[in-house]
């Protein structure tokens, strides 16, 4: 009995503690999971040694740019690494776009939060009105976000010229992409 009841007491206490954050998914200003602001890009298969990493050149009628892409297990995309400089295996990465869900920042950020969620725990530092999103950053987070325009309403939406004002922008609206960026 005594056994019992001591192992009740030790399970009641170790579930009233409160849940460490899984540190390999948190988004920070200065770093996501494992992957540091002045990680190098040779390092990129260590840091993520149980996921996947496909370097990708990316090819457009102006310009040619290296991208590396990080896969689960299962084959999700998770991250996307651009780094600062291209041919350079030692280059830092300058921006992040993240694709998975699971990637949070500690106030519980993630691609799949709304833009009510974003503005009870982040200031917006500002919003630029593009043709079909909003763009709109974060203080002292290095996150930016896109909502996609059909959640904005008045005269911005169809008007790049027009500045568009958080309270444009539905509660209820989903970020489009999520982005942290190092440049």
């Amino acid at each position: 009995m005594r056994l019992f009841s001591a192992l009740s007491i030790i399970l009641v206490l170790n579930a009233c503690q409160p849940s460490k954050t899984d540190q390999s998914l948190l988004i920070q200003p200065n770093q996501i999971g494992l992957l540091q602001k002045d990680t190098p890009i040779y390092t990129l298969d260590s840091i993520f040694k149980n996921d996947s990493v496909v370097k990708r050149r990316i090819n457009s009628r102006f310009s040619s740019q290296d991208e590396f892409i990080v896969y689960s297990k299962e084959g999700r995309e998770r991250l996307v690494l651009i780094p600062k400089n291209d041919f350079d295996s030692t280059s830092t990465v300058a921006n992040i776009q993240i694709k998975d869900s699971l990637f949070h920042t500690a106030k519980g950020i993630s691609i799949q939060s709304t833009f009510r969620k974003i503005q009870e725990h982040y200031k917006i530092s500002r919003i630029e009105n593009t043709l079909r999103t909003a763009v709109i950053f974060l203080n002292e987070q290095n996150l930016y976000l896109s909502i996609d325009k059909e959640f904005v309403s008045g005269d911005a939406k169809y008007n790049t010229n027009l500045p568009i004002a958080p309270s444009q922008i539905q509660d209820q609206a989903t970020i489009k992409h999520l982005y942290l960026g190092w440049d």
